[in-house]
């Protein structure tokens, strides 16, 4: 990490943040793009861990550490070219707020006992309010499908 020495910790992690998606799904096991920024930057996390990021995240993020490139662990989900969008059923919504939950960007609004809806614009497509909910009724879908 020479060149990247010489940049100061908080503006790697500036930087290492911005070239991540913002999803904030989890998949590279942080609590979001964030934390995982700040991990690569104290050398605690490669750059292969970020699934909606894909090959090209990871070579970005390789080039401003200064680090070998990887393709991202495969292991850790699957890379989408466009990330999907959640769309709830509303024939079958509960109303349980589980998905409300879940969502790491407050896509989701609706409230208890009434049928809930995906704010399309604001999802990221993470895939976390999917097994959240208990009756199934969230799909994903690709970005402008009908």
């Amino acid at each position: 990490m020479s060149g990247s020495a010489s940049l100061g910790s908080a503006d790697l992690v500036e930087r290492l943040d911005r070239i991540l998606p913002q999803t904030q799904c989890g998949q590279c096991g942080f609590d979001g793009c964030r934390p995982y920024a700040e991990a690569m930057a104290h050398g605690e996390a490669g750059v292969d861990r970020c699934p909606p990021g894909g090959d090209a995240g990871a070579r970005a993020l390789a080039r401003v550490l200064q680090v070998p490139a990887l393709p991202y662990d495969r292991s850790r989900g699957t890379h989408h070219a466009t990330a999907p969008v959640a769309r709830i059923v509303e024939a079958d919504c509960i109303g349980c707020t589980k998905c409300i939950q879940a969502c790491p960007v407050d896509a989701i609004i609706g409230g208890a006992k009434l049928m809930h809806v995906v704010i399309e614009p604001l999802c990221t497509g993470c895939e976390l309010c999917v097994p959240a909910c208990p009756v199934d009724c969230i799909e994903l879908i690709a970005v402008g499908a009908t």
